[in-house]
């Protein structure tokens, strides 16, 4: 039986109290496996976005639980939550987020810097600053700056900083929103190659071809999961 990597109980979040609150997730049940490529879609306003955030560990539910790797990361403090996510969690964003006047090695250095129980060199978090690089096909732009790169290449460097602390959990949300139908399938392909790698993928979208590329597919409304569902995913070959 494949291990559970992620697993969320009648998860609530309210925002707001009395006439005014607002009910984002309401009793929320799900499981994700390691190695797992999960898509999440549904409307604006359906609790998708909310949830991503409880699992990237940058917000806590109102009521449930979530363990994340055999943890119970429900109730923890603030700073506790900021250390699960820096050692644990990469996050693809889909405007990428990256620092305009650094390098693409030193955009993949931040999460290194920030998670400084590792107590690495600067030259040791370059070096694997620039082996994050060469994973997403970025050897050759180590020492280039954002403005320097295309859209693709600029979330292939997003990527790779996801990717520079081995986190168990990638976190994409809306990864080829801003990206050209080319780019988007680079990406993609590029998402499907880590997947075959083990690792763990839950990426928001709201492009059904997109979720056709992930094995399993859940629909949100209304704050509640209204379908949950393997999807037979397709790639390049026919293969998953």
């Amino acid at each position: 039986m494949t291990e559970s990597l992620i697993e969320i109980t009648d998860l609530t979040k309210i925002y707001g109290t009395g006439a005014i609150a607002v009910h984002a997730l309401r009793g929320v049940s799900a499981t994700v496996a390691r190695g797992e490529f999960v898509a999440v879609m549904g409307p604006s306003g359906s609790g998708k976005s909310t949830l991503m955030n409880i699992l990237g560990c940058l917000d806590r539910p109102t009521s449930g639980t979530y363990v994340l790797g055999g943890e119970d990361v429900s109730r923890l403090s603030k700073n506790r939550l900021a250390g699960v996510r820096n050692r644990q969690i990469g996050f693809v964003f889909q405007s990428y987020n990256l620092l305009p006047k650094s390098t693409a090695a030193r955009n993949v250095m931040l999460p290194l810097l920030y998670n400084g129980h590792q107590h690495l060199t600067d030259g040791e978090c370059h070096e694997r600053a620039v082996s994050a690089l060469e994973l997403v096909g970025l050897g050759d732009r180590t020492h280039h700056r954002p403005n320097e790169l295309s859209g693709g290449q600029q979330q292939r460097v997003a990527i790779a900083r996801a990717l520079v602390n081995d986190p168990s959990l990638i976190l994409a949300d809306e990864p080829t929103g801003n990206l050209d139908t080319q780019s988007s399938e680079e990406i993609i392909e590029l998402l499907h190659k880590l997947h075959d790698q083990g690792v763990t993928i839950v990426m928001v979208t709201h492009e059904p071809g997109i979720a056709d590329h992930a094995e399993r597919v859940i629909h949100f409304l209304d704050g509640q999961i209204v379908s949950d569902k393997l999807n037979g995913a397709k790639r390049k070959g026919g293969k998953l």
